[in-house]
C-alpha cells in the first residue's frame, strides 16, 4: 500500500466524455503517477499523444459494456486499439454464453483477444461482470480465463447492477493467483477504505474514477 497510485487505472468511460475531459484525465494521471488511464477506444489515439514521454499507460475497453459482440468484432476492436497505441485491453466476456453453459464459445472469445494482445506484447484483462453471475459461474469464468492465458480477471464494467465486492475479489484471487493472473477490482471504489479492502482481499489493480479523491485521503 506504499504506492497507491501505481495500483490505479484512472478511469473515464462515460459516453459523454469530451476531448477536454480526456486531456484533464491524462494530466491528472501524469501528475499523480497512476498506472494507466482507462478510456473508450475512440479516445486512445488522443490519450497516447497526451501521455507521450510519460510512464502512464493507455488502457481501453473491448466489447464494452455488454460483452455480447461477435468474437470477430472484439478481435477487430482489439487490433484497432493496439494499432492506435493502447497497451492494456479490458474485454467483457460473453456473459450470455457463459450463463447458457456454452463454455467453448466463451473460451474461444477470450482466447481470440488474448492472443492478439500477446502478439503485440499487451496486457489482457477479462471483465466477468460478477454482479450478473452465480458463484459457480464466477468460478467457471475464472477457470476459462486461466485456460485462455489471460493476464488479469476483472470484476465489473461499472455499467451494470453492481460493482466490485470483497467476497468476489477474494474468490477470484484464490482461483487465479496460483496461475499467475492478477485481479482488477472495479466498480464502486470511491474511498481509500474501499481500495484498501479490495487490496486486502487480493486485488492487484484498481479501476476507479475517484483516484484523485483516494490519493487526497491517503495523503491526509
Amino acid at each position: 500500500m506504499n504506492n497507491i497510485a501505481s495500483l490505479i487505472d484512472h478511469t473515464l468511460l462515460k459516453p459523454g466524455a469530451t476531448i477536454a475531459d480526456i486531456d484533464r484525465l491524462c494530466h491528472e494521471a501524469t501528475q499523480c503517477q497512476f498506472h494507466s488511464v482507462c478510456i473508450n477506444p475512440f479516445h486512445v489515439s488522443s490519450a497516447v499523444a497526451l501521455l507521450k514521454n510519460t510512464p502512464v499507460k493507455v488502457c481501453t475497453v473491448i466489447g464494452f459494456p455488454l460483452g455480447a459482440n461477435l468474437a470477430e468484432i472484439k478481435a477487430a476492436e482489439t487490433r484497432s486499439a493496439l494499432r492506435n497505441g493502447a497497451c492494456e485491453i479490458d474485454m467483457v466476456l460473453n456473459i450470455g454464453s457463459l450463463k447458457s453453459g456454452n463454455s467453448a464459445a466463451v473460451l474461444a472469445d477470450i482466447q481470440t483477444v488474448v492472443e492478439i494482445c500477446h502478439e503485440a506484447c499487451a496486457i489482457c484483462k477479462i471483465i466477468l461482470e460478477t454482479c450478473l453471475l452465480t458463484a459457480a459461474e464466477k468460478t467457471h469464468a475464472c477457470e476459462l480465463c486461466v485456460q485462455a492465458g489471460a493476464d488479469f480477471v476483472k470484476t465489473s464494467t461499472g455499467f451494470s447492477t453492481g460493482g466490485a465486492t470483497v467476497d468476489d475479489v477474494a474468490l477470484m484471487s484464490r482461483l487465479v493467483k496460483p496461475h499467475g493472473l492478477g485481479v482488477k477490482a472495479s466498480g464502486g471504489i470511491r474511498l481509500l477504505t474501499d481500495l484498501q479492502k479490495m487490496v486486502n482481499a487480493g486485488a492487484t489493480r484498481i479501476g476507479t474514477s475517484n483516484g484523485i479523491k483516494i490519493l487526497q485521503e491517503a495523503t491526509g
